[in-house]
């Protein structure tokens, strides 16, 4: 009866014993997956962060070169209607002039 009892205090022990085991497995694999999860976040992040860094700096590129565009349109418009006065304001003020009078 003795033995009996020893055995099963014996297969008491090492059930809790191996249930304390299992216990300590999940708690290190939970931790090595909290730590690969955040690994991979971070990895992830810095990606995310560099498409968005060499995303500005296309986008602001792009926006430098239709400025520069912009510029040079408004450049040549500006000598264009710079030319145009200078070649007409005599003529047009005189038209201006004619259309005040025969209007009063």
């Amino acid at each position: 009866m003795q033995d009996m009892i020893k055995r099963i205090i014996d297969a008491d022990n090492e059930a809790r014993a191996l249930e304390e085991k299992n216990r300590r497995d999940a708690e290190a694999q939970k931790a090595k997956i909290e730590r690969k999860s955040q690994e991979m976040y971070r990895r992830k992040m810095a990606e995310a962060m560099d498409t968005v860094k060499k995303n500005d700096e296309y986008e602001e590129q792009q926006t430098e070169k239709k400025w520069a565009e912009i510029s040079a349109r408004q450049a040549s418009a500006m000598i264009k209607l710079r030319s145009d006065y200078d070649n007409n304001r005599d003529r047009w003020v005189d038209e201006i002039v004619a259309r005040v009078i025969e209007g009063a």
